[in-house]
This record gives C-alpha cells, structure tokens and sequence, in this order.
C-alpha cells in the first residue's frame, strides 16, 4: 500500500505483516530508518516476534544502503515496503530508474560505491528485478542471531 511520507500503513496481509511508505525523495534518509524501527518495535512489541539486536541493527543498515542507492540515482519518489516473511524481513525500495545495478567486486581501494556490496554481505537473500517504470532491490534479513542457534 502506498502512503506518504508523513503516513505508515501496517496490517496483516495474507498472514504477513506489511508496512510501506512512500518517500518524496527529498526526506532524510534517517526517516527511512526510522520507518524500519518502529517496524521491528512493533513486531516485537505488538506481536511478539523475536527480533535479534543484530537483526534490528542490520534492518536499518539495509534500508539505509538502498534508500541512499534510490535518493542518489534515481529521480524522485521512492517506495520502501518491509514484511515480515518467515523468519526474517524483506526490505524492498522500489524507484524510477530502470537501470539495474551491478554489485562490485570487493576493492579496498575504492571509495564508495559499497552500498550493494554491504547490503549482499548483511542479507539472506538480494533480489534485484526491473518493473514497470524502474526496479525494485529486496533483500531478506533473518530475525535471529546466527550466534543464538
């Protein structure tokens, strides 16, 4: 579901609970981050969902990387969708621009251009699909600690 910026949707959507918001693209990208946090507080809180502090730490790290990718490169309103889905939480930013981007190969030389590098690093999973109208990158991190199992 789409919302403003100033707006958060949370509901139960075929047994996943699903929070999206729709960013101008010219909000910090604290808010993004923001956005994730009170996320995870109300999985936790309102629903009783186990949340590691590694888990929460690497969420907000994730949606910080791809909403800075979507605010950099690609020209105005972005979507940014997190869902509980099993044991972990999909992190999607959906934007305008339709070039696919390419994760580099690790170089300590380089300066920036990390933030997919990082974001593969932190993720389950990393999905990176164009749409009608530009792409979305999804990345699935796990609620749990790999430590606690």
């Amino acid at each position: 579901m789409d919302q403003a910026a100033d707006g958060n949707d949370e509901q139960l959507q075929a047994g996943a609970l699903k929070s999206s918001t729709q960013f101008h693209g010219t909000e910090a990208v604290a808010q993004a981050r923001a956005r994730a946090h009170m996320f995870l507080a109300g999985l936790r809180n309102e629903h009783g969902v186990p949340v590691s502090g590694l888990a929460a730490e690497l969420v907000e790290l994730v949606v910080s990387e791809l909403v800075t990718n979507a605010r950099k490169y690609a020209p105005g309103p972005y979507l940014l969708t997190l869902e509980l889905r099993d044991v972990c939480v999909e992190v999607s930013v959906r934007d305008s621009n339709p070039a696919l981007p390419t994760i580099l190969a690790p170089d300590p030389y380089r300066i920036g251009r990390h933030g997919l590098e990082i974001v593969a690093a932190s993720a389950q999973t990393l999905r990176i699909e164009r749409e009608p109208g530009g792409k979305r990158i999804t990345a699935a991190v796990a609620l749990a600690d790999p430590a606690d199992s």
